[in-house]
C-alpha cells in the first residue's frame, strides 16, 4: 500500500502499532511501582492520582463543552431550559464547577457527574423531555 492510500491511514487508525504515540491529550503519571501510566479520561486521571497541572485544563474543557452544548440545545427553542434533560445538564455543570473548590472530594464529585450523565442519557424520552414548567412532555 502507498502512504497516500486512504485505506492505509484507516488501517493505521483502527489498528495502531502498540506503543505508538497518539494525538489525543494524554495525562502521564507514575504508578505505585514507579512505572509510567497514562490516561486520557478526566475521571481516570483523578482516580489514579495524576497531578492537578495536566488535569485542570481537561476540567475546564469539560465545563466549556457542557456550556457550549447547552447553548446549542437552547438555540432552536428555549423550552429545553425547563425540561428534565436540562436539569441534568445544570446539575452536571454545577458539580463540575465545584471540583476546583472541593479538590479533596474531586473523585466522588466526578463519579456523581458520571452517574448524572448516565442516568440522564438513558432515561426514557417521556422523562427527559418532561417540562417542570408546563407539567407535560415537550416533544417536537
Amino acid at each position: 500500500m502507498h502512504p497516500e492510500d486512504p485505506m492505509a491511514s484507516l488501517s493505521a487508525l483502527l489498528f495502531p502499532i502498540p506503543g505508538a504515540a497518539f494525538a489525543t491529550p494524554v495525562v502521564e503519571y507514575r504508578g505505585a511501582d514507579g512505572s509510567p501510566r497514562r490516561t486520557g479520561i478526566l475521571l481516570g486521571g483523578h482516580v489514579f492520582g495524576a497531578g492537578a497541572g495536566p488535569l485542570m485544563p481537561l476540567l475546564w474543557v469539560a465545563i466549556a463543552s457542557g456550556a457550549v452544548m447547552m447553548a446549542i440545545e437552547l438555540y432552536p427553542t428555549a423550552h429545553w431550559a425547563h425540561q428534565v434533560c436540562a436539569l441534568f445538564v445544570y446539575a452536571k455543570l454545577g458539580v463540575l464547577c465545584l471540583v476546583p473548590f472541593l479538590w479533596a472530594q474531586r473523585v466522588p464529585l466526578l463519579l456523581a457527574v458520571l452517574v448524572l450523565a448516565s442516568v440522564g442519557a438513558h432515561a426514557p424520552r417521556r422523562v427527559r423531555h418532561y417540562s417542570v414548567w408546563f407539567r407535560r412532555v415537550m416533544v417536537d
